[in-house]
């Protein structure tokens, strides 16, 4: 009966029990916080949450990309404070209509993206000195469009957080369809597949005659181009373009992504997995918040809670490597 059962549970796919894991530990977390903050438990609570995660959760689909190539990219939040600096400077200063500045705003975070994939492949550098070096040329940008000061937009910008779906923000919307849709591209063409391969062997992807470095270029324009996505959300829920937004972001990201299961030496990754790491956190900072937890100590049970999810990974990636 045990052999049976065990078997049985080997035919299940990985994909299957990651969200399972993933799905128990949220679960865990919300009745945690409901039982202990006499408030969680609220549509506010939950609405909070819904209207927080949207910017992350793109940025975080990008990320997820990145190192399943085996790739970094230290500038999304550099990026995302340029892209909607650019957006309010268009909005306000030049007086552009909506769709036109964020068609500018997304523009600018294509090119900041591929600027770091032809430096990257051009030079062979590794891609955490280059885009660390774009984080603060975004940086300085964002400073110089803005004057160094807070460009207040207000009511051009707001028709976007302000509209619902069926109760649900549109930027929440957009932001599970940007998740379905990246799941779809890394799982169901060929692309995707070959994004895992050069993950795992970028030497062997160019040896089975195929040219990894367009691809590697496609993935970090894609991430640029959704951390700008991420910019006008960020902006319209902010009513204002901050040059100083996006402190952290980089790391936020990184850490629901690698909560999420995607491995840092790449070739392994899912985007929904990346969306439940997103939820994890979002959950977790709430939570604490709410129980009166002080910032330092919000910080050092999210390092712990990354630490551990890291290791974890590592206990169960050699698992599957001893079972296969």
């Amino acid at each position: 009966m045990h052999k049976i059962i065990k078997n049985r549970i080997a035919d299940v796919p990985a994909f299957v029990t990651d969200y399972l894991g993933m799905s128990l530990a949220l679960a865990g977390l919300v009745v945690f916080f409901g039982i202990k903050a006499n408030n969680f438990f609220t549509l506010t609570t939950f609405r909070t949450i819904a209207n927080q995660v949207p910017d992350i959760t793109i940025v975080a689909v990008g990320m997820t990309f990145v190192l399943i190539i085996a790739g970094i990219d230290l500038s999304v939040g550099s990026v995302m404070a340029l892209a909607g600096a650019v957006l309010g400077l268009c909005l306000i200063e030049l007086n552009f209509p909506l769709s036109a500045s964020i068609v500018v705003c997304l523009l600018v975070g294509v090119l900041c993206g591929a600027l770091n994939g032809l430096v990257v492949i051009g030079w062979r550098l590794p891609a955490f000195i280059v885009t660390l070096g774009m984080m603060e040329i975004a940086r300085g940008g964002a400073y110089l469009v803005t004057g160094s000061r807070t460009i207040y937009i207000g009511g051009p910008v707001e028709v976007i957080t302000e509209t619902s779906v069926f109760g649900l923000s549109l930027p929440f919307i957009i932001a599970v369809l940007i998740v379905a849709a990246g799941q779809l591209v890394l799982s169901r063409t060929v692309f995707g597949r070959y994004l895992i391969a050069i993950g795992t062997n970028e030497e062997a992807v160019r040896l089975s005659g195929i040219d990894p470095r367009p691809l590697k270029l496609a993935v970090f324009v894609l991430c640029g181009f959704l951390t700008s996505v991420a910019a006008v959300i960020h902006t319209a829920r902010l009513s204002s373009a901050n040059p100083n937004s996006g402190y952290g972001l980089e790391l936020q990201a990184i850490a629901a992504v690698v909560i999420g299961g995607t491995s840092l030496m790449g070739g392994r990754g899912s985007v929904v997995s990346s969306f439940f790491g997103v939820l994890i956190i979002a959950v977790l900072g709430t939570g604490l918040a709410q129980i009166g937890a002080q910032e330092s100590t919000k910080r050092l049970i999210t390092g712990c809670v990354i630490v551990a999810a890291v290791i974890l990974d590592h206990y169960r990636h050699r698992i599957r490597k001893r079972e296969k």
